[in-house]
This record gives structure tokens, sequence and C-alpha cells, in this order.
């Protein structure tokens, strides 16, 4: 193969470039964009990787495969971090620093209703609704959501659930919610206490004490002392909350501190979240692309892609050195408020900034070791069942129903050492007789491996059918018919009474039925995969039936729309309120007019 650089003479390009800002982007033989970047002076930087002496071999093998360099210009270093930030989520150029897009963080939320529900919220925020947050997991949420009932007794239940009480529920039992849903409490009260809530999850404790303290010392007066009581509780569980979570050392209620950590050239980024004055925990974050960058590009890479489209805390308390000045002016410009980045932490935030390198450390390392277990894996599945040794990709493929009802098949892949999310498949299934599994597979299969035999996605090396010789005959007629009778299918066959470790191995080539010990890492592995195909097909099979089963009657009635049936259901608390209403109850509703309502009436009964 000719020597690509030879090819490339990139000085008419740089003789041409301007001492401007703006973006460049490298682009290869196949016309790839293969790195993305931004500068201050795009005449400057590019013409920096033709240099003779590059430090980074990392560089030079990517400046070895440019054919062809495209440049934009901006009117500032700001505007050109924003550019490349785009560009470099939409194109994931194989020598940027990529990290995965968490397309939407979990919040807390406080709606708009007449009496505000407690809520988990991911994705988009509507208006009228408070939103606090993000937190790094949902369990971090969840926790947060638990002690905030205790503390502040909100309802969290639905609204049609609420809408639709007769009596209080168990939360009102256990003393996790005051019954607003069949007046135990007035509106007024209720208000009291949401604006509290809210006024702790934007870390303004001390004010929520003072206020709960007069209420105390008022009730006590007046002589309401069971009243005088509830105050007294909440104080103490919102001290408990407080001796649990609460940072006193920061002089904003909402920070970040990242680290960077490296081990065997793989990069980590651990966040830690301070909102509300509260510590809501940690996520480490494992780059792609990142085998020989220093620790400032990584850094850059998490921050623009991370903190540009997300709610940007006031403070951010960094481990490496970077450009201060341009992401500051950046992060203030998106939150339309002050933001601080602090590359020199000194005191209690060099303390939190020591916890988050070695968790950064730590995920490092168990990452490290969750990967050579993998590999050891592999290696004994291979020697199990005598298998090449470029057997690196292997999918699997389970069927799951309820009595026929709502047929889901799955398929998920491992490769490259590990379960590959991004590329499980759930396939619904229709237009077969209900629970003829074998239909079911030929239909999963049919449907993939047409698209792989005409060169659409990858080849696998091994595939794994969930179930006896049935299915596999299934799997192999329908290999043959799409041209990749080359691939080896093993059967799984369950052993007695479901039992793991005593599963059979059938392979497809020669019918040999194999046992493998239960200690065998290479059995593990094959359950591992088994157990996600089962568990991917279900978690799909149940979600068809549950919204198969919600299908409304409604539905079926013309002149029912969306917005018309959820008026419907909300007014009257279901289905079943909305069969039990009169015609005249039905023509109240908004948007239904008597001709209307008699129709719905009439269709319903």
């Amino acid at each position: 193969m000719p020597d690509i650089k030879v090819m490339f003479d990139p000085k008419p390009i740089l003789k041409n470039l301007p001492n401007l800002p703006g973006v460049y982007r490298m682009i290869n033989l196949a016309d790839e964009v293969i790195y993305v970047g931004k500068a201050k002076d795009i005449k400057k930087r590019v013409s920096s990787y033709f240099n003779k002496n590059l430090p980074s071999p990392r560089t030079r093998m990517m400046v070895s495969h440019i054919v062809r360099i495209e440049t934009t210009v901006t009117r500032n270093e700001t505007e050109a971090l924003l550019l490349e930030n785009n560009l470099i989520k939409g194109l994931m150029p194989r020598y940027n620093v990529l990290f995965r897009d968490d397309k939407s963080y979990p919040y807390i939320s406080l709606t708009s209703d007449q009496f505000s529900r407690l809520a988990f919220h991911r994705g988009v925020q509507r208006k009228g609704g408070q939103y606090f947050g993000p937190f790094p997991s949902s369990f971090a949420v969840r926790e947060s959501i638990q002690l905030m009932q205790k503390v502040f007794r909100l309802r969290t239940c639905e609204n049609t659930v609420f809408a639709n009480r007769s009596r209080p529920c168990l939360q009102f039992q256990i003393e996790r919610c005051t019954a607003p849903c069949v007046g135990f409490i007035s509106e007024a009260n209720y208000q009291h206490d949401v604006h509290h809530a809210a006024l702790f999850l934007q870390g303004k404790t001390t004010e929520v004490m003072d206020e709960l303290s007069d209420k105390m010392n008022q009730a006590a007066q007046d002589q309401q002392y069971e009243q005088a009581v509830v105050f007294r509780d909440r104080m103490q569980a919102l001290r408990q909350v407080q001796a649990k979570q609460f940072v006193s050392d920061f002089n904003v209620s909402d920070a970040d501190v990242i680290a960077c950590a490296q081990f065997e050239s793989q990069h980590c980024i651990n966040l830690v979240m301070i909102r509300g004055g509260r510590h809501l925990g940690d996520k480490s974050y494992f780059p792609k692309n990142a085998d020989h960058a220093e620790f400032s590009d990584t850094v850059e890479a998490f921050l623009s892609q991370h903190y540009v489209p997300q709610n940007t805390p006031p403070l951010i308390v960094l481990g490496v050195e970077i450009d201060t000045p341009l992401f500051e002016e950046v992060f203030t410009e998106q939150a339309g408020r002050k933001v601080r980045i602090n590359t020199n932490a000194v005191g209690d935030k060099k303390v939190w900034l020591k916890m988050a390198q070695t968790n950064a450390e730590l995920a490092l390392t168990q990452r490290a070791a969750q990967t050579a277990n993998q590999e050891a894996r592999l290696l004994a599945l291979r020697e199990a069942l005598n298998l090449a040794d470029n057997v690196e990709r292997i999918e699997c493929f389970d069927i799951s129903h309820t009595m026929g009802e709502a047929t889901v098949g799955s398929c998920v892949v491992f490769d490259r050492g590990d379960m590959q999310n991004s590329e499980y498949r759930r396939y619904n299934i229709s237009g077969i007789t209900p629970g003829d599994d074998y239909a079911a597979m030929r239909d999963v299969l049919t449907r993939r491996y047409k698209k792989v035999a005409a060169g659409e996605g990858k080849r696998p090396d091994l595939i794994f059918i969930d179930g006896g010789k049935g299915q596999l005959g299934v799997a192999i007629d329908v290999m043959q018919e799409v041209g990749l009778a080359d691939i080896l299918l093993v059967g799984i066959a369950k052993g007695e009474e479901r039992r793991p470790g005593l599963e059979t191995m059938i392979f497809s080539d020669t019918g040999e039925m194999l046992n493998l010990e239960k200690d065998n890492r290479g059995l593990h592995l094959l359950q591992q995969i088994r157990d996600e195909a089962h568990r991917f097909a279900i978690t799909g099979h149940r979600a068809r039936r549950a919204k198969a089963r919600m299908h409304s009657s409604l539905e079926d009635i013309a002149g029912i729309g969306a917005k018309r049936r959820k008026a419907l259901l909300t007014r009257f608390g279901g289905l079943d309120g909305v069969k039990s209403a009169s015609m005249d109850e039905i023509a109240q509703v908004e948007g239904i007019s008597q001709s209307l309502a008699d129709k719905i009436y009439q269709e319903l009964h």
C-alpha cells in the first residue's frame, strides 16, 4: 500500500489558510473525517501537524492518513469550540477523544398541578414545572425522593390515580404523604410543603429549618401540641439528611468536581456532583480513542461534550490545567450566568478532588479486571467448543411471549470482549400462529441475516440459539436460505428443571451434543450471553404486552383523538370511569359535543 503521507502535499492548503479562529477537519482516502479540531489561528494550528518531529505517535498516525483538509472560519474561539463539539458528535471521528452522549440525565421535578407531584423526570422539561438536577444516576434521584417524602410528605402518585382516590393510600399510613387526594390537608398548607421542598432542593436548608422552627414554637404557644410535634419531627428528619449528605466546604450550592486517571492507556473521567449543597454521588466515564492522549485533551473533550447541552453548575473543580478562560466564556454564555473553573484546588476542594481521583483510579482497576475476566472466559469458551482463535463476535437469539401473546424476539451481541448494548435489537413478531416458537425464530433470523448477507451490518463469528434441536434446525435452514451457512450455530438446550449448569450445547455442523462442567469459565460466558438475550426479550415482550392491554376502546371511536381521549380518561380516572359516566357528564368534558358524547356512550354500552 502506498504511503498516504507522501501522496498528500499540504503546502498549497497551508499557503491559503487564514490567521483566523475556526475549525478544521482532517479527511482520509475513504472520504471519512478522521479528526476535528478548533484553533484560535487556523493557519498556525494546522501547520503544526506537518512539522518533522511530531511528539505523539497517535498524531503521527493520524497525519499519515490525511489526504484532504477542510476548514471553517468562525467569529471567535468560543464559536469554534461550539462548532467543534457539534461536528465531533455528528461525525464521531476516529482520532478525537469521544464520550458516550448521555442524551438525558435524570432530574427531580415538582409538577405544576394544583397539588404538586414529586417525581422522577428524564427528557424534555415542560413549562410550568420545577426541575432540580441533573443527578448522576437514577438511584440518586430515587434516594433523594425517598428522603423528601419522609421530610415533606408530598404525593408521588400519577394524576389518574390521584384523581380517582376515595380514601388514603399506604403512603399516608406510613407517613410519607399528607393525602391531599382526599382533602386531609388544605391546598395552602400543601403549597407550603412544596415551597419547603423546592428550597431544600436549591440548597436553602437553613431557611427551611428556621421556618419550621418558627411554626413549631407558634404551634406550641397556641397549645397545638400535635402540630408542634409534626414540625419537630420534620426538623429532626431534615437534620439527619443534612448529616448524611450535605457539603459545607463549598461557597456555592451547585458544583462539579472532575478528575482524570489512566491505566494501561485507558483514560477515565470521574465526575462528583454536588447539587443544592448535597453530595449526590459520582459517575465514571470511559472515553474512546484516548490512547496516548494528554489528560488535558481528555478533560477538554469531556467538558465540551458533556456540558454544552447540559445545565452547567456555577463552579467546576478540575485537577488538570486547561484553556480556562475559553471554557469559562462558553459556559457562562450558555448558562446565562457566571461559571467559574477552578484548576488550582486548595483546602477542602483539594480533598474532594482527591476523592474523585481515587474513584477514577478504582473504576479503571475494576474495568481492567472485568475485561481480563471476560477475555479469560472467551478463551475458555473457544477451547471448550473447539472454536478458532479469531472467534470474537457472538450473537444470541431468544423468543419471548405469554401464551402466544405479544411475541418478541431478541438479538444480543458480545464483541470486543464485552456485551455491546448499542447493537442489541428487538423484533416484534406478527403474522404467525400464536405460540409457534419455530416460526418466530425463522422470522427473526431471516429479517436479521438477509441484511447481513446483503452487506448491511457486521457478520458474526458464532451464533447461539436459545433452544433445542427444533430451534436449531430452523436456524440452519434460514442460514442456508440467506447464504450464510458457513457461520457456526450452537443451540443451547435447557437442562433439567432449567437449572443453570445443566445446559446442553448442540452444534449445527456435526450435530454433536456437549455438556460443560459447572465451573467452566466458558460456560459462564455462554450463560451470561444467553441470560442477557432472555432478559432483553422478556423486557420487550412485557412492554409490548402492557401496551396492547392498555389499548383503550376509545381509540376505536371515530372523532376521538389522543387529546380528547386523554381529557376523558383524566376527567373520569380511567376507562371504567368513562363507561360508568352518563351522556351528560361526558358532554361536560372540554372538546366533547353532545352528539359526540351520545356516540361515545353508545359505543361503550
